[in-house]
């Protein structure tokens, strides 16, 4: 049977992107000064790295046509993905926002791969939530079509996502 998911993406891509401008313009963050969640960060690198891991290996698993390691491997980067979006809204929520410290060309190329970063993880949203329901009702064209889209840009947002913790880190207040 088919389900319909289409109102439920919708609503969660709308409501998940909403928060997080929410969260990221949420002026009042002093009140929450008596919690340190400065190892948030580094736990959202490795949850990003995670991702993009899993998500090459259920590339390679598809490539081999083994549907069940495919699922499973998804899955876990959809998990690894919403762990990740957790710790990024209660940091955001918490914690003033760090200043990219860096000079010269290093900023540039900072500000591009956050940029870019920020523009397709807002687009990954749907598009994941649609990929993966159009694999659970076996729509195999549609999925393949939309994945062709959806793989290499959730590659891309997971894998800058670390490259944007590591050019940042230094500038974290310890």
């Amino acid at each position: 049977m088919i389900r319909n998911y289409k109102p439920l993406i919708w609503t969660l891509a709308l409501e998940i992107n909403g928060l997080i401008i929410f969260v990221i313009f949420f002026p009042h963050k002093e009140r929450f000064s008596d919690y340190d969640f400065s190892y948030l960060p580094l736990l959202e690198a490795i949850m990003n790295g995670l991702t993009f891991i899993f998500l090459l290996l259920a590339l390679l698993a598809i490539k081999q046509k083994n549907i069940p390691k495919h699922r499973n491997l998804i899955w876990s980067a959809f998990l690894s993905t919403l762990f990740f979006l957790v710790s990024y809204l209660l940091y955001h929520f918490t914690t003033p926002s760090t200043k990219f410290g860096g000079q010269g060309a290093i900023r540039y190329i900072y500000y591009f791969i956050l940029i870019t970063h920020i523009l397709l993880a807002v687009v990954i949203v749907p598009l994941a939530l649609i990929s993966i329901s159009r694999g659970l009702n076996m729509e195999v064209e549609l999925h393949r079509k939309i994945t062709r889209w959806s793989m290499p840009i959730w590659l891309y947002v997971s894998s800058t996502g670390v490259i944007v913790y590591l050019l940042i880190s230094p500038y974290y207040s310890k």
